[in-house]
């Protein structure tokens, strides 16, 4: 189990970063998000088919972190740590709202570009109120700040069970907990999104998901190597039962 889950979170670590690198390369992803319909809206339609499938793609190779996350608790062997099983579904519920944010580039934003591309001047206002309405609740609502600070949640919970019990290396608890405040800090700039003048840290969004990127992998590589120590709760469970 601990294995299994530890090549998923690495697949989905590495795969999301070769996908999300290739979106940010063809499309000036995450940057062109805090720009107006009209920049993002002709820059989709000139990236094609080609950009739907890179967005298609960064969805589920990030969606695939969902399964690990739901096998993590066994994987540890503390399915019965109620502050982990709480964290389990809040990450789980993080990876669907995020797949919300990037599946709208797939499902919803070609049919506003293709309207924004052949309208007038009327059609492209309604276009753009049509933009901007989609992109502040599927994207920065649900995607970046409800998906984001559930996730962190999740990562700052297993950081924190990992340095109370030891069931994984040490460095492991302490890096996700540094991962997590990096992390969090990039909400400045997705309520400056609906609260104009908020503190923003411009390097907050590349920083805090490439340090949470690797926190992610590293915990899927010291759990495909099978640093997983025999001191979790249902562990002392079994024993337990064993002696009765």
């Amino acid at each position: 189990m601990a294995r299994a889950a530890g090549a998923l979170f690495l697949l989905s670590a590495i795969t999301f970063a070769v996908a999300a690198s290739v979106l940010s390369a063809t499309f000036d992803w995450p940057d062109i998000l805090r720009e107006p319909a009209d920049v993002v809206l002709p820059a989709f339609t000139a990236g094609g088919a080609s950009l739907v499938w890179t967005w298609f793609a960064t969805a589920w190779t990030y969606g695939i972190l969902a399964v690990p996350i739901l096998l993590l608790p066994a994987a540890l062997g503390r399915r019965g740590d109620p502050a982990l099983r709480v964290a389990t579904w809040a990450g789980a519920v993080s990876v669907v709202l995020a797949l919300v944010g990037f599946l709208r580039w797939v499902f919803v934003v070609p049919a506003l570009a293709r309207s924004f591309a052949a309208g007038d001047g009327t059609t492209r206002a309604a276009v753009d109120a049509a933009w901007t309405a989609q992109h502040q609740f599927g994207g920065a609502l649900l995607g970046e700040h409800l998906g984001q600070l559930l996730v962190v949640a999740w990562s700052v919970t297993v950081a924190v069970v990992i340095l109370r019990t030891g069931v994984l290396p040490r460095w492991l608890g302490v890096t996700g907990l540094a991962a997590g405040a990096l992390y969090l800090a990039n909400q400045g700039d997705i309520l400056a999104t609906a609260v104009p003048g908020f503190p923003v840290w411009d390097l907050a969004g590349l920083i805090g998901s490439t340090a949470w990127g690797l926190w992610v992998a590293a915990l899927g590589a010291t759990l495909l190597l099978g640093r997983v120590r025999a001191v979790g709760a249902d562990v002392t469970e079994n024993l337990a039962r064993s002696a009765v």
